[in-house]
């Protein structure tokens, strides 16, 4: 089965193939993000946080930490309306490739590009590649995503 744009609702391993596809909804960055996340974890490195100094590195304003950008993302893949039934994450392999100032909106494109079964017959693994873009289509990050997910009881497809 050749994957396609997946419908909104609750998925297991099962109702997934390689090359399924959707986007997410998008979220505003906004100076609380930035500022809320620079005291969470204590990164007031100058490009988050002066205007000013982002500027004479060339930057039209702050930048937001790219883990925050990536933090963002997601969640706004775990409130998206295509929920795969996730037990872990097991990585990210994340790129960032542009900056995200505050007052972008971002949003991401989600694909499955790797299934595959565990020895557990309730689980499997799925990876999904990601791009996180802004407003104006420009890729600000990307990479993949390995999620341990359920599988339907009876592993019976749907």
């Amino acid at each position: 089965m050749a994957g396609g744009t997946v419908a909104p609702g609750f998925k297991w391993y099962e109702d997934l193939t390689v090359g399924d596809r959707w986007s997410t909804g998008a979220i505003q960055v906004t100076e609380a993000h930035v500022v809320g996340f620079a005291g969470l974890v204590g990164d007031f490195f100058e490009l988050h946080m002066d205007d000013g100094f982002a500027r004479e590195l060339g930057f039209p304003g702050r930048v937001a930490h790219g883990l925050l950008g990536l933090g963002m993302i997601d969640g706004l893949k775990n409130r998206c309306d295509v929920h795969v039934r996730a037990v872990a994450t097991l990585g990210w392999d994340w790129q960032f490739r542009a900056p995200i100032l505050v007052g972008d909106r971002i949003h991401a494109e989600v694909e499955i590009v790797e299934m595959r079964e565990t020895r557990r017959p309730d689980r499997a693994i799925l990876v999904q590649a990601v791009r996180a873009l802004k407003q104006d289509g420009t890729v600000v990050q990307e990479g993949r995503h390995t999620l341990m997910v359920r599988r339907r009881p009876g592993g019976d497809a749907a």
